[in-house]
């Protein structure tokens, strides 16, 4: 039988572990499975060095889950994508999503702006560089969330190594 502190520390595991995977295969909310893992860790622990990794760890998630919808959206803005052509990849995305899981959601949100930059612009030529500016924006909001959740697992690991 494993020892209360080694379960908590499995169990933990897996849920960043799971987590990190949700942010990959957006199906999962991977940053709070992540932020729950260290929480399972740090709080039955009850002392100074969980509290501060479980509150460095979610300060992390926290400013990673800002700017990966901040950062993108403001780029795409930037480069002349109006909002309602992101509103509309929004919505196809969410359709997308229910009919298709998980790739759904990055093919819907393209198709979507595609189609309003056609529909807007008139011209299969003028409505790519949004696209192209849409599929980059998908993949910035992937990296900084996958970053902070890696980021966040590393204060974790670095508390491992600590109360060792």
């Amino acid at each position: 039988m494993l020892r209360g502190v080694a379960v908590e520390t499995l169990i933990a595991a897996v849920l960043i572990v799971v987590g990190i995977a949700g942010v990959l295969l957006p199906v999962l909310p991977g940053l709070a499975l992540i932020v729950a893992g260290v929480a399972v860790w740090a709080v039955p622990r009850g002392d100074a060095l969980g509290w501060s990794v479980l509150g460095i760890a979610t300060a992390i998630v926290v400013v990673g889950s800002i700017a990966k919808y901040l950062l993108p959206g403001r780029r795409m803005r930037d480069s002349g994508v109006p909002g309602r052509t992101i509103a509309a990849g929004g919505v196809l995305g969410i359709i997308g999503f229910f009919v298709i899981p998980v790739l759904g959601l990055f093919l819907g949100f393209v198709l979507g702006v595609y189609v309003a930059e056609l529909a807007r612009l008139g011209d299969r030529a003028l409505a790519w560089p949004s696209t192209r500016q849409a599929l980059l924006a998908v993949g910035v909001s992937i990296l900084i969330e996958l970053g902070a959740g890696l980021l966040a697992t590393g204060v974790w690991i670095g508390g491992l190594v600590l109360a060792a």
